[in-house]
């Protein structure tokens, strides 16, 4: 099977180079007719320039696809909306959004300024709010959608000197969570790429050889899959040099203590067997963890719940 998006519409924010990019150029290739945004900046955020997104542009044109270029910065909803309402007057539906623009500022907390971790915050986060957001209503009355947030291992796992990425890259796991249940019964899809690529974002952080693997083309695939009629759904998918993964977020079985023993001494004596991965599984809403809980408690206290 050959997945296609023959008459599909995708948006992909920070298209202008490395991994936005090589999403636009192979949904493109695939047949989507693709939007191409980036504000043009730096990789801290400053600056402003078309001259990366037109060229994309004029590559996906002379393959004899559709695209047009789009400077919205992706952290003002009024640039948002209005790329959209461009995006719906020309081609009349958005059926794919990416949102993968990005910045860095990175320093180590002690020495980040706020003003350095809001902004982070107000792309990566807000930037995939603002797109989400501009899109939703459309997706809802179409009956179909597919979201793919761009997360990190910095975010999952954590990196140093890293502190406001990470914490914006974790925030858009928590934010496709919850779409993905508000979304599932009108087609929409959402899931997250945490992707390992060698682009301006990175170039400085890895050796040459690592780099030279760690191509954006290779990643891309993920964001096909997801983009895709049959993608999954709240799935993190880990992709570089061309392996991928799933990333799960799961929680242990855990302890029950009774009244008179629920004290963070008793805590402290069981957590090994707190801890213990054994019967560990993924929950798929806040909710499961709440009954998990008062069914552990109900069975130690006689209580029947529900």
């Amino acid at each position: 099977m050959t997945i296609r998006f023959d008459n599909q519409v995708a948006i992909v924010t920070g298209a202008g180079n490395g991994l936005g990019r090589s999403h636009a150029l192979e949904l493109a290739r695939r047949g989507a007719r693709v939007v191409v945004n980036d504000l043009g900046a730096a990789r801290d955020g400053s600056g402003a320039s078309s001259e990366a997104a037109d060229a994309v542009v004029k590559q996906i044109l002379d393959a004899g696809g559709e695209a047009f270029s789009n400077g919205a910065n992706v952290a003002d909803f009024g640039q948002v909306e209005a790329m959209v309402k461009e995006t719906v007057e020309r081609w009349g539906r958005v059926d794919i959004l990416v949102n993968n623009a990005g910045i860095l500022r990175d320093k180590t907390f002690a020495k980040m300024e706020l003003k350095d971790f809001q902004l982070v915050m107000d792309v990566h986060v807000m930037g995939s709010v603002n797109c989400t957001k501009a899109v939703w209503e459309l997706m809802r009355e179409q009956k179909y959608g597919r979201i793919i947030m761009t997360t990190s291992s910095s975010g999952l796992y954590g990196n140093f000197g890293q502190a406001n990425y990470g914490a914006a890259k974790m925030a858009v796991v928590g934010f496709m969570n919850t779409l993905c249940l508000e979304g599932q019964k009108y087609g929409i899809k959402v899931n997250s790429l945490a992707p390992v690529a060698a682009t301006r974002m990175t170039e400085d952080l890895m050796p040459e050889q690592a780099l030279g693997l760690l191509q954006p083309e290779s990643v891309t695939p993920a964001v096909i899959f997801m983009a895709s009629k049959d993608a999954p759904n709240r799935q993190i998918i880990a992709a570089g040099a061309g392996a991928f993964a799933k990333v799960i977020v799961q929680e242990t079985t855990g302890i029950y203590l009774k009244p008179e023993k629920q004290n963070a001494d008793e805590l402290a004596a069981r957590w090994n067997e707190a801890t213990s991965l054994e019967g560990a599984r993924e929950l798929v809403a806040g909710g499961e963890q709440t009954m998990k809980f008062l069914t552990e408690a109900g069975k130690a206290l006689g209580i029947k719940l529900g």
